[in-house]
């Protein structure tokens, strides 16, 4: 297993692997592979964190980092960060490789003086790499009731002290949303792979 840098050449395979870990997951089909090909000239994305996963020099994992803010109840912003798609091939899922692949990625981003990280994700999953409910933090998510647990807002603090026991709401990078902004530039794109059936399936959260 080798863990190295994203390069240019890789970025249709990466892309391609995005697109069949998330298909059908959270919605029939997926848009996170359009999120990734968009955002790598965002300039809230890190290079220095784009990071894929290899297997006997086939790419079976992807995560990418974000930098993010939370607004404090002052008003004022504080620089948080996230992270995802995170994307391990479906024929290595369940096997270890994501938990692995992540506390790497975890380890590094902390190294890079990242304090505090948030992200959806399920927290069945995101526990074993030091994650919780963000609302343990008080640190709530922008379109849900202050008072609200949602269970699948997560954050962890990867510098101790770096909160330092503040509060504020979190809003998901805007280049998260581009495919529901462009739905046309995505359906066209989306036609350059080849076909998938789009499925609806419990569990999903968009339907």
């Amino acid at each position: 297993m080798i863990i190295r840098l994203e390069q240019p050449q890789d970025y249709r395979e990466v892309e391609n692997l995005t697109r069949e870990a998330f298909w059908n997951v959270y919605r029939p089909g997926c848009t996170e592979h359009y999120v990734l090909n968009q955002y790598r000239d965002n300039p809230d994305f890190i290079p220095e964190l784009d990071f894929v996963m290899e297997e006997y020099g086939r790419i079976i994992g992807h995560v990418m980092f974000s930098k993010a803010e939370i607004i404090l109840n002052d008003g004022s912003h504080f620089p948080s960060w996230t992270f995802g798609p995170i994307s391990i091939h479906p024929d290595y899922k369940r096997k270890g490789y994501g938990l692995k692949f992540l506390n790497y990625a975890l380890e590094k981003a902390k190294a890079m003086g990242i304090g505090l990280l948030q992200m959806e994700g399920n927290i069945d999953f995101y526990k074993h790499a030091g994650f919780d409910l963000a609302s343990k933090l008080h640190i709530h998510y922008h379109d849900m009731p202050r008072d609200a647990e949602v269970p699948f807002f997560l954050a962890q603090e990867l510098i101790p002290g770096y909160w330092d026991d503040r509060e504020g709401d979190y809003t998901p990078p805007k280049g998260y949303f581009v495919a529901d902004e462009n739905p046309e530039a995505f359906e066209a794109y989306e036609a350059t792979f080849p076909p998938k059936e789009k499925k609806v399936l419990p569990g999903q959260l968009f339907q």
